[in-house]
């Protein structure tokens, strides 16, 4: 705001000789026209001219000045801060210079008289910024390369740099599309007065920009991986846009276009795609006109293609994550499950399969002195601690890693059953396990995370005795609620709405083509009808009897950390029996299922990629999480971590490696920071030893960094951000046009340091010259009008 001036008058010692004077005038004024003929409008206004000079010469002689403060030259400092980001090298439409060459000129030496007058005044410091903030001389160094606009940081950074001192305003000039505005808003208390210069016009012309992609991952076996982008295009009213995905190697994977009907539009691509591995790996997007994906900027006529791209990071997982089968006997249900996942590398079924169940102590029926099992005479080590006993059940373990696994049995210790992601029984009763593997399968469960899925086989449920156990307070569904009967009809399978919309329980990608499937199935026989859903269980498919009554037959939840399922159909397996087509289905349904029940299960090393908000270069912090056998933090682990960068033709280039630090806030923690080089997919890789240098195991993640992303995000300049800065700190826009005209009323603003400036009004031509024209023009009046 300007600073108030005032008029003084230093001239006291004639104030006398001034009322003298006055007096002596009007007694003249009275005398010269008491006795003129009165002359409608003219004596009125001769008389006022003769007082008009009068005032001026008595006001002179008091000699009034005129006062007031200004900034005082060179004792006040003045920031001048360019944007040199990328985003200033968009053409706006019809505008042949991009904005950085605007912003060149108008800062260039010699040709900026407004910098020369400024300099005059203010002791003016000069400041580049992109993702960093960096003084200079005179601007040469522009070169609009930078990966970021850190405009916020940038004032921050002036601020405290300039805390206590005259800093008398900023004048930014800049587009003011900030990269590095936090989520939770900006404190605009304690800026200096800032005064934006906006570069650039509202309308950028043509353009396609990757507004946002998300990346979700199911367990539909056909397409795991969905990727849904979208895309704003302006300027292309009428014409189709073309959005095309490629794989790690630069192989297109699929092209779709889509008609933008309107001149600004948001268009929506999805893709579905099957990566050929587990792990990480990478995908590119491209956007354009559909005949300017593979042009230069200068022959589409876009604003820029910096944001017609985005790399795309997808985890499939490591992999295999082991499954654990109990059953009570050998049945169809094992041979179908397994020979289904036998083609999947992200599963590893282990079988536990009782043959014999345990007989009573006093039951003897081999051999005098023989205390063994006869059904194994003759095979393996006979020895009394290595055969199955008569009071023990006959095992037979399947898929096993090696000769110890499971060969008590079920696992009786936290560090057996924690190895295994998921747990499936059935055909079992609740009496199979001890009090304490109940409890433990329930931890499991609850604190491990792990799945859990009951299938519908004899002496599960409620035949299994599972009411007031461990193991039926984590099931989905009640079974001390009623007794429904079985009903002796043939059932017929469907999924619920619910189930219509989780990929991992369709195996179809329309809603029509999975209900013709559904109707093609088998009717099953076998049902434990358990009609009570517990609150917060999902009903994700349904039989239903002959005379309509529905049935829930599978049946998830949430437990603690984990999940749990239900499948309450018995035969199951008759799906698999009816042509080869139904087989196929029947397995990939296995598949998708038991993915599901592992997907989100934690594994003894977790590795995080999570992004720093609001920093302007990207950076992300590494977190790795480790646990013991027990799944306890362990704090005393050797953590190695590398990172490589994957270039533009899906290559990795060398990794580095980063130093690792034990986090002080949570135990079994370990965390590094990454700063990216440039824009594209970054792949890390952890290895963790414990305390005696064993392998405790091996973790990686992928992600990806565009700094074109939010640079790009927006092509129109922020007038509305740049009008709050300078609202809320006592400046105001201004236009390049009058940047002259602005720095040369800038010293009469409000400034830390100032002066007093004096200017006297009495003595100068100006007055003497007004005075003497209000009489000459009495005078002249009185004579035209033929007045005495």
């Amino acid at each position: 705001m300007p600073t108030l001036s005032t008029i003084i008058f230093s001239g006291k010692e004639w104030i006398i000789p001034a009322v003298a004077l006055a007096v002596v005038g009007l007694i003249s004024l009275y005398w010269s026209y008491q006795h003129s003929p009165a002359q409608r409008g003219t004596k009125p206004v001769c008389i006022f001219l003769r007082l008009l000079g009068l005032a001026a010469l008595v006001v002179c002689l008091i000699e009034p000045h005129w006062t007031g403060q200004r900034a005082k030259p060179g004792a006040n400092l003045f920031a001048v801060v360019a944007d040199n980001s990328q985003g200033m090298e968009i053409h706006d439409y019809g505008d042949p210079e991009s904005r950085g060459e605007a912003l060149k000129k108008l800062v260039a030496e010699g040709d900026s008289l407004w910098l020369s007058s400024l300099q005059e005044n203010f002791n003016v410091r000069n400041y580049v910024f992109d993702s960093k903030l960096r003084s200079t001389d005179n601007f040469t160094e522009l070169d609009f390369k930078g990966r970021a606009s850190a405009l916020w940081t940038t004032l921050q950074l002036l601020k405290e740099r300039y805390e206590g001192r005259p800093l008398a305003g900023v004048l930014l000039l800049t587009d003011g599309n900030a990269t590095d505005i936090p989520d939770t808003g900006i404190e605009l208390k304690g800026l200096p007065t800032i005064y934006p210069v906006v570069i650039g016009r509202n309308d950028p012309g043509k353009d396609v920009t990757i507004q946002q992609v998300t990346v979700t991952q199911t367990a539909f076996e056909d397409a795991p991986v969905n990727v849904d982008a979208q895309v704003v295009a302006i300027g292309y009213a009428g014409k189709k846009i073309a959005a095309v995905l490629y794989d790690q190697a630069g192989v297109k994977v699929e092209k779709q276009t889509l008609l933008a009907a309107n001149r600004s539009q948001t268009l929506s691509f999805r893709f579905n795609v099957r990566p050929e591995k587990s792990g990480v790996t990478f995908y590119r997007l491209q956007v354009g006109g559909n005949e300017d994906l593979d042009r230069k900027q200068t022959e589409t006529g876009e604003a820029t293609l910096a944001n017609n791209q985005r790399v795309i990071a997808v985890d499939r997982g490591g992999g295999p994550f082991r499954i654990l089968y109990v059953s009570g006997r050998p049945n169809w249900e094992f041979k179908f499950l397994n020979r289904a996942l036998l083609g999947d590398d992200q599963t590893d079924l282990v079988g536990l399969i009782r043959i014999a169940k345990r007989e009573p102590k006093f039951v003897f029926r081999g051999r005098a002195g023989e205390s063994s099992n006869p059904l194994f005479r003759g095979f393996g080590n006979q020895e009394a601690e290595e055969v199955q006993r008569y009071d023990q059940p006959v095992l037979i373990r399947l898929n096993t890693k090696d000769a110890e696994e499971l060969r008590a049995g079920f696992p009786r210790t936290v560090e057996e059953l924690y190895e295994y992601s998921g747990v499936i029984i059935d055909d079992l009763e609740a009496s199979f396990f001890t009090a304490d593997q109940k409890a433990l399968l329930q931890r499991f469960v609850s604190e491990r995370g792990g799945g859990f899925l009951m299938l519908g086989g004899i002496d599960t449920f409620r035949e299994g005795k599972y009411d007031r156990t461990p193991i039926g307070n984590l099931l989905p569904v009640y079974l001390t609620r009623g007794s429904e009967p079985n009903p002796n009809t043939v059932l017929k399978f469907d999924l619920t709405r619910e189930g219509m919309l989780q990929t991992w329980s369709r195996l179809r990608g329309t809603e029509g083509a999975e209900k013709t499937r559904l109707s093609g199935m088998p009717p099953f026989e076998i049902l434990n009808p358990l009609s009570e859903v517990k609150p917060g269980a999902s009903v994700v498919a349904t039989v239903a009897d002959e005379h309509g009554v529905k049935y829930p037959a599978l049946i998830v939840q949430r437990f603690g950390l984990g999940r749990s399922a239900a499948l309450t159909l018995g035969d199951f397996w008759r799906w698999g029996m009816r042509d080869p087509e139904m087989h196929e289905d029947f397995d990939k349904s296995w598949r998708q299922l038991t993915r599901w029940l592992v997907a989100d299960v934690p594994q003894r090393i977790g590795l995080q990629a999570i992004p720093k908000p609001g920093d302007p270069n990207q950076a992300v912090d590494l977190q790795i999480r480790v646990r013991d056998l027990k799944y306890l933090p362990m704090d005393n682990a050797t953590v190695d971590l590398e990172v490589s960068a994957v270039n533009a033709e899906g290559k990795m280039e060398k990794p580095i490696k980063l130093q690792v630090e034990p986090s002080n806030d949570e135990s079994g923690l370990y965390t590094a920071t990454y700063v990216p080089r440039g824009t594209g997919g970054y792949f890390a890789s952890t290895s963790v030893t414990n305390a005696t240098g064993a392998m405790a195991g091996k973790a990686e993640v992928g992600w990806t960094t565009d700094l074109a992303a939010e640079e790009f995000k927006s092509l129109k300049p922020n007038v509305s951000f740049l009008e709050t800065l300078a609202q809320q700190t006592g400046g105001e826009i201004v236009s390049a046009s009058r940047l002259d005209a602005f720095v040369a009323a800038l010293p009469s603003k409000k400034a830390p340091v100032t002066e007093t400036w004096t200017k006297p009004l009495w003595h100068t031509p100006l007055v003497f010259l007004f005075a003497l024209s209000c009489f000459v023009m009495e005078w002249g009046l009185r004579r035209w009008r033929g007045l005495p």
